[in-house]
């Protein structure tokens, strides 16, 4: 496995944009466009791996929707001619590296929660279908929190008519490690509710970030109700597209948070695959990517 500095270091400021930013995904396997709904770094949970820096203030708080779209659609222009694979940040990478595998909602803070997250939806796909971009998936990369809500409700369906993903979080299986882990507004059953609710509409993907806390990772009981969870969903009609098991790779919020290996990222997704008989995908640390 070879480490590549781009997958570590996934700025969300890209020369003078407000909103849309460029980096290579190792979940997307290439290059994925970033939207950040969330420039004024709100977020419903406080993660302690998460790699938002937010010791420095926001420079602007709402979604100005004609800046995005200009900013997407220049974006989007810069990976179809090339001129985003000859910028520096961008450099020496393989070939299937530098090919635009998404467009994704995730930026400085929770993107459901944003007030215009439906309008948004509709402009991004707008674009998308204006430059012809049939094969790119639209990504919603969420909590799960608010997947309920009207409004959001409304976007994940504009959505359904598109190529799109839903990737929804989930760490834990007990209340107790969750709440330790993503320090939460919402109780895990709220999240699972959430999920479950989403997954009886259209396929979900269920991301899990698995680390080790004060040198120590998730112990087997706690795997066990994490699978437990997954196939409450399951058994009660959700459907999840797969899991992807992955562990920290950039500088997380708390340095008491350090990657597992890959044999215990290997360990966790042997478990969830053989006993959920989900689609399983591993993700490794800085070293071992």
């Amino acid at each position: 496995m070879t480490t590549l500095p781009q997958f570590m270091h996934h700025p969300r400021d890209w020369r003078a944009n407000r909103y849309v930013y460029p980096v290579v995904s190792r979940r997307s396997g290439g290059i994925s466009i970033g939207i950040n709904l969330n420039p004024d770094k709100a977020c419903n949970f406080d993660c302690i791996y998460c790699q938002v820096d937010r010791t420095t203030p926001p420079v602007v708080r709402e979604v100005d929707a004609g800046v995005l779209e200009v900013e997407l659609r220049e974006m989007l222009r810069r990976v179809i001619d090339g001129r985003l694979a000859r910028e520096p940040e961008f450099a020496g990478l393989p070939e299937h590296l530098v090919r635009l595998r998404d467009i994704a909602f995730s930026g400085d803070g929770e993107p459901t929660a944003c007030k215009t997250f439906a309008e948004c939806v509709a402009l991004t796909a707008g674009v998308k279908r204006s430059l012809r971009l049939d094969d790119v998936k639209i990504v919603v990369i969420t909590d799960a929190a608010y997947l309920t809500r009207p409004k959001v409700e409304e976007g994940l369906a504009l959505l359904d008519r598109e190529r799109s993903e839903i990737w929804a979080k989930l760490d834990a299986g007990t209340e107790e490690y969750y709440r330790r882990i993503n320090r939460p507004n919402v109780p895990l059953r709220h999240v699972l509710d959430e999920i479950l609710a989403c997954a009886r509409r259209r396929p979900v993907v269920i991301q899990s970030l698995f680390m080790r806390v004060d040198g120590v990772g998730p112990d087997d009981k706690e795997l066990t109700a994490y699978i437990a969870a997954l196939n409450g969903v399951t058994y009660a009609g959700g459907r999840l597209a797969r899991v992807q098991v992955y562990t920290v790779a950039r500088k997380p919020a708390e340095p008491s948070v350090t990657p597992l290996s890959a044999a215990e990222v290997d360990y966790v997704a042997a478990r969830v695959r053989a006993e959920t008989g989900l689609a399983v995908e591993a993700y490794y640390g800085p070293s071992e990517i």
